[in-house]
């Protein structure tokens, strides 16, 4: 799963790849370094991370993508959002907008479940994109006609790309 971190004061975006592992622990990926990681939750917001073998006490405070971190006397915030969260804040545009369904992220169509011609209205699902193993049904934000489907099942798309458009 890809998770991205960016610092206070408008700092860069870190893209940061987190795989869970066959023991159980999870390899993260973060600007080119690798670090074998797992954890052990004590209950509320503390947890007992081991990175590379060494281990810290680390509390997390709030909930993302806002959330405050302490690891031994140092303390910061920082915003955490995963590609899933991105892709459920992605949808069509809303009765202002342009009516243009994007791909929340890169992946692959597996439906089209609405054709050219077809009325559908706010909620109605249009597509499943496979991303990360992970099937995402999109749905209408806007009712309307479905006046073009630009991909089709089966085609590599990526994230941002136009799939279908709502009139």
């Amino acid at each position: 799963m890809r998770y991205f971190v960016q610092f206070p004061g408008g700092g860069e975006e870190i893209p940061v790849d987190v795989t869970l592992l066959p023991t159980g622990g999870v390899e993260v990926a973060v600007r080119g370094g690798r670090v074998q990681a797992d954890a052990i939750d004590l209950g509320g917001d503390a947890t007992l991370a081991r990175i590379d073998g060494h281990v810290h006490d680390l509390w997390i405070e709030g909930k993302p993508p806002e959330i405050g971190v302490i690891v031994g006397p140092r303390r910061f915030f920082t915003k955490v959002e995963s590609e899933r969260m991105r892709a459920a804040a992605v949808r069509t545009e809303g009765p202002g907008g342009d009516g243009h369904l994007k791909s929340p992220m890169p992946g692959r169509v597996l439906k089209l479940l609405v054709a050219e011609g077809d009325e559908v209205q706010i909620g109605t699902p249009l597509v499943v994109v496979e991303a990360m193993k992970m099937e995402n049904e999109l749905l209408a934000e806007r009712a309307g006609t479905v006046k073009a489907i630009v991909v089709t099942a089966g085609q590599t798309v990526d994230g941002g790309q136009k799939l279908l458009e709502i009139g």
